[in-house]
Order: structure tokens, then C-alpha cells, then sequence
């Protein structure tokens, strides 16, 4: 492993779940992205505004931690179309899992939902076996 972070990658998922849970229990909303952004497609009357300033504030935090420590913020090693290739095939995969890893694997684990619970296991091992072909295929160093 290249660049292993422990302390900032704990202080982010500390942060992460700090957030889900606070939208949990102040709106009883699960901060799943893909449904988060799926509303936003088919928005239903007042519906819309929260999920428009959770997408605003992610995008937000991006910029102000490109502004702080721009090395920290590279652009992929991959080609575009390799890019938007499993750009797709993540957004097909959240429609058939009902969900994304942000609403399965923060939120439904940690109110152990069998779904989710299932669901994140799945993308898990779909993930390592992707990755351990693509490596042993030679397409990925």
C-alpha cells in the first residue's frame, strides 16, 4: 500500500459517520448518495432543497480541500473512457442493489440492516475480484 493514511482515513470515516448519523437523526433521512441523487432526478413536493444542500456541501468540501492541500486532490491515472466506463456500471449496480455503498455500507451496517449487511458483502467481493482479474489480466499495474 502507497500513501496509507490511518489517522486522516479514521478522521474521515469518524466524520462520515458523524454526518449520516446526524442526518438520520435530525430528519430520519439515510445519507445514501445514489438516493440522495435519485431524488433530485424525480424530486417529490419539499423534497428537493435538502437534498440540493447535502449535494452542495459535498461538492463544497471538495473544492476546500483542493484549496488547502491541492497535492492531496490528483486527477485518476485512467483514461477518461475507462472513467465514465465504471462510472456506469457503478450507477447500474446501485439501481440493482437498491442502493449505494454510502447508504448500505455506512448506514444500513450500522443499523444492521440483513440488506444491507448482504448488499455490502456483495459489492465487497465483487470489488476484490474485480480488482484481483483486472491485476492478473495485466490491465491495471
Amino acid at each position: 500500500m502507497q500513501n496509507f493514511t490511518p489517522f486522516s482515513s479514521l478522521a474521515g470515516g469518524v466524520l462520515i459517520g458523524i454526518a449520516a448519523s446526524l442526518l438520520l437523526v435530525a430528519s430520519g433521512r439515510i445519507a445514501g448518495i445514489s438516493g440522495i441523487v435519485g431524488g433530485l432526478l424525480a424530486p417529490r413536493a419539499g423534497d428537493r432543497a435538502w437534498r440540493l444542500l447535502f449535494l452542495i456541501g459535498l461538492i463544497g468540501a471538495g473544492l476546500v480541500m483542493a484549496a488547502i492541500t491541492p497535492s492531496g486532490m490528483t486527477a485518476s491515472p485512467r483514461a477518461l473512457g475507462w472513467v465514465a466506463a465504471a462510472g456506469v456500471l457503478v450507477g447500474v449496480g446501485t439501481r440493482l442493489g437498491n442502493g449505494c455503498t454510502s447508504g448500505h455500507g455506512v448506514c444500513g451496517i450500522s443499523r444492521l440492516a440483513p440488506r444491507s449487511l448482504f448488499a455490502t458483502a456483495t459489492f465487497m467481493a465483487a470489488g476484490v475480484l474485480t480488482a484481483t482479474l483486472l491485476r492478473w489480466l495485466g490491465a491495471v499495474s
